[in-house]
């Protein structure tokens, strides 16, 4: 069997819930992932800042969401 089919059966076999809260884990270690990308770049920052980074991030490539993302007033930010 080839890992490909391997892998493949082995999420078929898995529940539904079983296979949201493995998404949700692959959500949380990307997230994580880039949190610490972020700081390793910039250095420490406040909360308020690195959730704005981490949104820069992962919809800045979006227009629209990158405006509304730079809108946040600076007083949010620290």
């Amino acid at each position: 069997m080839s890992v490909e089919r391997e892998y493949r059966a082995r999420i078929a076999a898995m529940s539904a819930a079983e296979r949201v809260r493995r998404a949700e884990a692959l959500v949380r270690w990307s997230r994580d992932f880039l949190i610490r990308s972020i700081l390793a770049e910039r250095g420490p920052m406040s909360e308020a800042r690195l959730k704005r980074e981490l949104a820069l991030r992962l919809y800045g490539s979006d227009p629209t969401a990158r405006r509304l993302i730079e809108e946040l007033p600076a007083r949010a930010l620290d």
